[in-house]
């Protein structure tokens, strides 16, 4: 790997295990993926002098009741795939510390939009509406996130990857807080499909009810602001999956799974 990135002008770590509901009954890929990859790549941009950033997320501050986090704000994961995350950091803080390493690091919402494995909401929801197929919600479907089209957020990091200080950390959002039973209520309608596909499931556990960032830094700092609305890019979304709808075709055991927190069957 030291022989790619030496011919690399800097890397932007997106890989990872992301999966919150994979993490829950098999956490040992995301200890190895998401905290000894990016040590990994850590390491060596260190010692190349290359310039890295750490791709994260608001998992890390943990579920949050009326407030929203800054880049201050302290962590409380409550999954082990947030924990990994906030370990990854913690791991380029100290390097920052101790080598100078030129390293940044940013922290997104939940992302959308085409090419999406459909183990995601959106995505999920999508498939099994042009199946007909039901469509679990955990709980009540009141869990709240902030949504973002993945166009707006590689412009954010892209921004923060030619212009951020180094040693920085910045919040991207999108301000586009919406609960997820809304969410599919939106798809169904634009897909012209009934909301009799949905079907209320049992609730994986520690699931979070609300994650919220604040990204005013990376406004002021970088000039960087979201430009999709999310009913834009929500429709936008869902064209794109009808245009290649042979992707759509077969339906994986993920997505068909009403519950796959508790087991990879």
């Amino acid at each position: 790997m030291e022989n790619i990135i030496d011919e690399c002008d800097a890397v932007v770590n997106f890989a990872a295990e992301s999966f919150v509901d994979r993490s829950i009954y098999d956490a040992n890929p995301f200890l190895v993926s998401n905290i000894r990859g990016a040590y990994t790549i850590l390491d060596i941009c260190t010692k190349l002098e290359t310039r890295m950033i750490q791709i994260s997320t608001d998992e890390v501050f943990g579920s949050l009741s009326s407030e929203t986090a800054n880049e201050n704000s302290k962590f409380n994961p409550s999954n082990p795939y947030a924990a990994t995350k906030a370990s990854a950091e913690l791991l380029v803080n100290s390097y920052i510390i101790t080598h100078d390493s030129d390293v940044l690091i940013t922290r997104c919402t939940n992302n959308y939009g085409p090419k999406q494995f459909s183990e995601k909401l959106i995505p999920k929801t999508i498939v099994l509406a042009y199946h007909d197929k039901k469509i679990p919600i955990y709980g009540k479907g009141t869990n709240i996130r902030d949504w973002i089209h993945v166009e707006d957020h590689c412009a954010a990091v892209l921004s923060t990857l030619l212009n951020g200080k180094k040693g920085q950390s910045y919040n991207i959002s999108s301000n586009n807080e919406i609960d997820n039973l809304t969410i599919v209520k939106k798809i169904l309608k634009i897909m012209g499909k009934s909301e009799d596909l949905i079907q209320f499931v049992e609730d994986r556990p520690g699931h979070d009810l609300r994650y919220s960032l604040d990204s005013t830094k990376i406004s002021n700092d970088l000039d960087w602001n979201a430009k999709l609305s999310f009913d834009e890019g929500l429709k936008k979304t869902i064209d794109w999956y009808l245009n290649n709808h042979k992707l759509i075709e077969n339906i994986s055991s993920i997505t068909s799974n009403p519950t796959p927190w508790k087991s990879s069957n």
